[in-house]
């Protein structure tokens, strides 16, 4: 069939030796519960086998540069493409990765600016013209005459290679001497130059001193210069022993008279933050610099510095900086027991940044005049100065990421700024959202031989930010970092950059794309996939989305339940044909003959309320937000709203700092009321619950402790004397020496993919054969790891501790996990509920605040409602549950909702309404109420 995809004896992971055909060329869903062996499919299957079978057509040359897959379980597959994956990964964690790089448009503004901006001097503002030898030449002999000068011609700049062929050149022209970095060579010397090295290579054209004798020798030495070097010269200013004092970059293209300023020439590297010749040198092109940040230094403003206000300095072994305090309030007029925040401005600076008034400083027995540096200069000289890294990390405590004095943030040198565009600079484009910069190209209005240049770069940047607006992402800018994406910004990031790259005959195979997408955008999303598809490509998407999966070609359903009780075809047809499938949950859920039922009242609350005022961090217009305690809370909006700013940068640091004495950074506000009502904050995020295969569900819910502690009371451990220990794969004794306790032995190849083989001393079960004799129930402590979470609840039915975890990440809906399961496979939902249930088993105090944000992430709708369950039982108890979240289903079951917006970007920060979901319907405004309307 060569219009399908087959797969036949399909065996990866759960999946139950399945047959299926895929239509070409189609827009195909595949969805089911959790763990029903989707991704087994779509990723580990179909996208492996197509990505094994492109690498493999290469050169083995070509094979040991790109990462292999192993080949999947799997009898057979035919009519399969080269596979191209999207998926739901955060996205570069590399401080110099944004938006703007990721996607190309950085890359084709800089050639816009470069060809069509205009250059102004950084000092007096001025627009700068083109200068010639003889004005330079007077400029010299104006204001430094009697200078001993080198004059140097660039002929290579940060290039590299040998470059043989350009010093036999330069001989044969008759020159002497080159200077390569900081060396000068002769050029009839063996001159040896590290061709991998990036070099800078100069020719020293003539020596001499400025006097108004000179002025020829000057012109010539300065014309052949800029000859030899299209239109770039460099003069070195000497001092008495012929060293460099400092130099001057030269250019009979772009110079201010006035300032004595000159241009290079403008290339797109002088607009990059990542290329010496552009970024700033004070921080490296980051945009910002490791401060001291007061607010993390004085926490706390209410208290005295008696009291404690300047953390780092309280409480110390030595009371050098209580003298120290002491002789400064003596010297200034203040008191030590006065609160931080009643104190006056002047005094507070001083006690920040320093004065230069000499002050008596009584320490000790000793008494002596000096300086008194500031707590932040006190704080970062030590930083620096200190050999101890246990020194370092206590200072890191106060210590933040805050903008570049220098740059302000923008990454980039005094040169590259101050070329524009009509006014703005190439920073003021990557400010702006999106959306804005689409119309602001539209509206540019250039000169007419400007314009033949521009416009074909304006086209492709045009093209590329209409991609980004068609997958939802009006609202992003340019210049945010790419580690702040959620992952579904990630993937509609690399989606929209897919789609500008035009391939065709490929199928792609895409991780929930609508997941972090308000469904006022979801039609966009659609519209794009089909596009992808209607190129000419094969389009398989992993999704739970209602509205996606009917505007499918064709649907496969996997099930029917998860994990062992899945990996079986329940249905593959189209979307009209599931509808009338009986045996399908997902069918139940689109039909509406299962629904997540509507609560017939809602909750009260404890009547108590913590209200934050003046919330103001990034897009966020100085509300004031009202949580209800005791409820179940939803912070909706379109994406780029403001939600995350509001609830993860915002709220829970503020109360992590006045609940937990945390010195977390939170977002500008300018109070909190009512926050004395709860005793504990959680947010429960889909972070990894471990980076290393060693860490698993059983570890970090505190199950594994119970099983070993079950373990090492039995008879024979006891006879032998083992403890709890001897029962881990971390520890020395009961493990695999062998493996260490991985079960896996890591064989490096050469061009092939690593392969791990199953350590033959344990056969992969890594304990030791010792370790392994121990038996509970006939089952040893390997067997355990691998059970189920579903099978072992049964198997420790009459162990307490054991069956109350078990049971709690049952009612997550995570039975189908194995407790040794590592958590570098665990999707960010997976984990999500397991921090969960960790959380729900522990004691509550009735007085908890939690924060969810986007749990739905993965879950199909019998998986919601199971999860909401959960929510609502610590709703219960008293405790409040405060949700960020896209999805209608979780939405309508809110007490409480605040809804950011209208939009996102600029056009969001605002509440447009608060209130039960009864009242949000009404509302006009809100994106959310014209969806939610119809599920009430």
């Amino acid at each position: 069939m060569k219009d399908h995809i087959c797969i036949k004896g399909a065996r990866t992971h759960n999946l139950k030796n399945i047959n299926v055909c895929i239509p070409r060329n189609k827009l195909t869903v595949i969805t089911g519960l959790s763990g029903s062996g989707k991704s087994s499919l779509a990723f580990d299957t179909i996208y492996a086998e197509g990505q094994r079978r492109y690498v493999e057509s290469l050169s083995a040359y070509a094979r040991q540069f790109l990462d292999q897959m192993d080949k999947p379980d799997v009898d057979l597959i035919e009519g399969l493409s080269p596979a191209v994956s999207v998926e739901q990964k955060s996205s570069s964690h590399n401080p110099r990765s944004t938006v703007g790089t990721a996607t190309e448009i950085y890359d084709y503004l800089r050639l816009l600016f470069a060809r069509v901006g205009q250059p102004y001097c950084y000092l007096c503002g001025k627009k700068i013209e083109k200068q010639s030898v003889s004005e330079i030449v007077k400029r010299y002999l104006s204001g430094c005459q009697d200078a001993r000068v080198n004059i140097l011609s660039p002929v290579v700049i940060s290039r590299k290679g040998e470059h043989a062929k350009i010093l036999s050149q330069l001989q044969a022209q008759g020159f002497a001497r080159i200077k390569v970095g900081n060396e000068i060579y002769d050029l009839s010397d063996n001159i040896k130059i590290d061709p991998k090295k990036k070099n800078d290579i100069s020719v020293i054209v003539d020596r001499l001193i400025i006097k108004e004798k000179n002025r020829s020798r000057l012109f010539e030495a300065l014309e052949t210069s800029f000859n030899l070097s299209q239109g770039i010269s460099r003069v070195e200013f000497l001092d008495d022993q012929r060293r460099v004092k400092f130099s001057d970059v030269l250019s009979v293209n772009n110079a201010c008279i006035k300032c004595g300023i000159s241009y290079p020439k403008i290339e797109p590297q002088l607009f990059s933050f990542n290329a010496p010749q552009g970024a700033c040198a004070h921080c490296g092109g980051l945009g910002e610099i490791m401060h001291v940040d007061e607010n993390l230094v004085i926490p706390n403003q209410e208290i005295s510095i008696n009291q404690g206000a300047i953390v780092p300095w309280f409480g110390k072994k030595t009371n050098y900086y209580q003298c120290l305090l002491e002789s400064l309030a003596k010297e200034f007029k203040f008191s030590l027991d006065t609160p931080y925040n009643k104190l006056g401005k002047e005094i507070k600076e001083i006690i920040i940044n320093g004065s230069d008034r000499f002050i008596k400083i009584k320490a000790k027995k000793h008494t002596y005049d000096g300086f008194y540096e500031g707590i932040k200069t006190n704080l970062m000289r030590r930083y620096k100065e200190t050999e101890s890294e246990w020194m370092r990390t206590e200072i890191v405590k106060y210590m933040n990421y805050q903008p570049c004095a220098r740059c302000n943030g923008s990454r980039l040198k005094d040169e590259g700024l101050n070329i524009r565009i009509q006014k703005d600079n190439i920073y003021d484009y990557t400010k702006i959202t999106t959306k804005e910069l689409h119309d602001k190209l539209n509206e540019l209005n250039l000169l007419k031989t400007n314009k033949e240049i521009a416009t074909p770069i304006i086209n492709e940047i045009q093209l590329r930010l209409g991609f980004l607006l068609d997958v939802g992402l009006n609202y992003l800018t340019l210049n945010r970092k790419s580690h702040t994406l959620s992952g579904g910004e990630a993937q509609r990031i690399k989606l929209a950059t897919q789609i500008g790259s035009a391939l065709v005959g490929v199928t792609y195979v895409l991780d929930e794309p609508s997941v972090g997408l308000h469904q006022k955008d979801n039609k966009q999303l659609i519209e794009t996939l089909k596009h992808l598809r209607d190129i000419g490509n094969t389009v398989i998407v992993v999704e739970h989305d209602e509205e996606t999966i009917k505007a499918a070609d064709y649907v496969v359903d996997l099930g029917p339940r998860a994990g062992v009780h899945g990996g079986n075809i329940v249905f593959n047809g189209t979307p009209a044909q599931l509808g009338k499938q009986k045996n399908s949950i997902t069918a139940q859920y689109i039909t509406h003959k299962k629904e997540i039922a509507v609560p017939k009242t809602r909750r009260a609350g404890s009547l108590g309320r913590i209200i934050l005022k003046g919330a103001r961090e990034n897009n966020l217009k100085n509300i004031t937000a009202i949580f209800p305690l005791g409820k179940l809370i939803c912070v909706t909006g379109v994406s780029g709203s403001g939600k995350s700013t509001l609830i993860n940068e915002t709220l829970y640091p503020i109360l992590m700092r006045k609940l937990h004495k945390s010195k977390v950074r939170c977002g500008l506000y300018d109070s909190l009321e009512g926050f004395e009502e709860i005793d504990k904050i959680i947010s429960i995020d889909q972070s990894p619950i471990g980076r290393t295969p060693r860490s698993n569900p059983a570890t970090y819910t505190g199950l594994f402790a119970y099983i070993r502690d079950l373990f090492s009371a039995l008879p024979e451990s006891k006879a032998r004397g083992y403890k709890p220990g001897r029962f881990s794969f971390n520890v020395k004794g009961g493990r695999c020496d062998h493996c260490d306790g991985d079960g896996l032995i890591r064989i490096e190849m050469h061009f092939l993919p690593d392969v791990f083989v199953k350590c033959q001393i344990c056969q992969g079960k890594r304990f030791n054969s010792e370790t392994l004799s121990v038996a509970y129930k006939g089952k040893n402590i390997s067997d355990v790891l691998n059970m189920t979470v579903e099978k072992a609840s049964d198997f420790f039915k009459n162990v307490p501790s054991i069956k109350r975890k078990t049971d709690t990440l049952m009612r997550v809906g995570l039975g189908y996990i194995t407790l040794g399961q590592a958590a570098t496979t665990l999707s960010g939902g997976e984990a999500q509920r397991i921090k969960l249930s960790r959380e729900l088993s522990k004691r509550s105090t009735g007085r908890t605040l939690y924060i969810l944000d986007e749990p739905t992430t993965g879950l199909h709708f019998e998986d919601i409602k199971m999860l909401m369950e959960v929510v609502d039982e610590l709703v219960d108890k008293g405790n409040t549950v405060i949700v960020i979240e896209h999805n209608l289903h979780v939405i309508k079951l809110a007490d409480h909702i605040i809804d950011l917006g209208p939009d996102g970007g600029n056009d969001g920060g605002k509440i447009v309404v608060q209130g039960a979901p009864e009242e949000i319907i009404k509302s006009k405004q809100s994106h959310t109420a014209k969806h939610l309307k119809d599920l009430l």
